[in-house]
């Protein structure tokens, strides 16, 4: 398989890059091509602007849906975005790596999505009928692709517990793994996650590293998250309200679009 990882994490001698080193060895272990986008070191570019749509009108109104579309159609986007789609198509598997800082990613992950996820690239896909709203939600142009996070936290597990402080890391993440990933088709895997990130000693820095590497081996064959897809049948269009009488009756908010919860 291809895979593409994307890193945002400053420090390369961080915790977070031995562990996008242990991934990248992995997988080129076991045969996988692999290209890293280490977005500190690239000096990404995080807000999105007029700048990012060098033939729009500098004393045009700027409207980033329509300049984002119109420039991805006229192959007129920055050489750095252009670049990011190119890995992306050619990649079989993205895993996106990160801190949890303040509940979500980096700001500097947060404008890679921004900049690469372009209108027309990976949204505003698809006929809106009264059928099928989009090619969205487990359909795009990512279909067919698996993805995954890999997510460090300073915080205990049981702090991100369901009735934990921080909230369930499972709605915490329902952004990412569902808004980002799903949405433009990608199968989503379950998250690795590390909790306690800046309290581990080498034994369980050494546990840690093993479960990693188990879960690069078997990227291939681990069952995704079963969300529910938009135009299965599952939701109204257009509303896109989930049909009554679906998902488990104590289910609510996230868990509502998880096939699992009806178990």
């Amino acid at each position: 398989m291809k895979v593409l990882l994307v890193f945002a994490h400053p420090e390369p001698r961080s915790f977070n890059g031995a562990l996008r080193d242990i991934a990248v060895e992995e997988l080129k272990a076991q045969g996988h091509e692999v290209q890293v986008s280490d977005l500190y070191a690239m000096n990404w570019k995080s807000q999105i602007d007029r700048s990012d749509f060098p033939t729009v009108a500098s004393d045009s109104l700027l409207k980033v849906s329509a300049a984002s579309g119109a420039s991805f159609v006229a192959n007129t986007l920055t050489d750095d975005v252009k670049a990011e789609h190119k890995k992306l198509l050619w990649a079989d598997v993205l895993i996106l790596q990160f801190p949890l800082w303040w509940w979500t990613m980096p700001a500097i992950l947060k404008g890679w999505v921004d900049r690469v996820y372009s209108y027309g690239f990976a949204y505003g896909r698809g006929e809106h009928s009264d059928k099928h709203w989009g090619d969205r939600f487990g359909e795009g142009i990512f279909a067919g692709k698996r993805a995954m996070l890999i997510v460090t936290m300073g915080g205990w597990e049981e702090h991100y517990s369901p009735r934990g402080i921080n909230g369930p890391i499972d709605d915490l993440l329902w952004p990412i793994n569902h808004g980002i990933l799903y949405y433009p088709g990608f199968e989503v895997l379950p998250s690795f996650l590390v909790y306690r990130a800046g309290r581990l000693d080498a034994n369980g820095f050494d546990l840690i590293a093993d479960r990693l590497r188990d879960r690069m081996r078997t990227l291939a064959t681990t069952s995704p998250i079963h969300f529910r897809r938009q135009n299965g049948g599952d939701y109204i269009i257009p509303t896109l309200e989930l049909r009554p009488g679906l998902g488990n009756p104590s289910a609510t908010s996230f868990a509502l679009h998880v096939r699992d919860s009806e178990k």
